[in-house]
């Protein structure tokens, strides 16, 4: 099956992006069962969506890292399969000091 991105093809490439957040948003579960974890096809300039993970205050910096590296490194995969610019954050609870 060809992946390649049809931005053309409207709906085609809405099922192909909602598909590739899924995957994503799954991904970051499985990392960090106990994250929020938020997906959105709001598109700003170039990106056709993002994830955003919110890890419990527990966590520490290094495990936050490697989680949010993890992430960018499978949407890196998904870019280069689909041409899909998905970007991928981690970021701090506002009860973290």
């Amino acid at each position: 099956m060809d992946l390649r991105l049809n931005r053309d093809d409207y709906r085609e490439y809405r099922e192909l992006l909602d598909a590739k957040l899924t995957e994503l948003a799954l991904y970051a579960k499985e990392l960090c069962p106990e994250a929020v974890v938020k997906a959105s096809s709001t598109s700003y300039e170039d990106e056709d969506g993002h994830i955003d993970i919110f890890p419990p205050p527990s966590l520490s910096e290094e495990e936050e890292e490697r989680i949010e590296l993890a992430v960018a490194a499978r949407a890196g995969d998904i870019f280069e399969e689909t041409g899909l610019f998905i970007l991928c954050a981690v970021f701090d609870p506002p009860d973290k000091p």
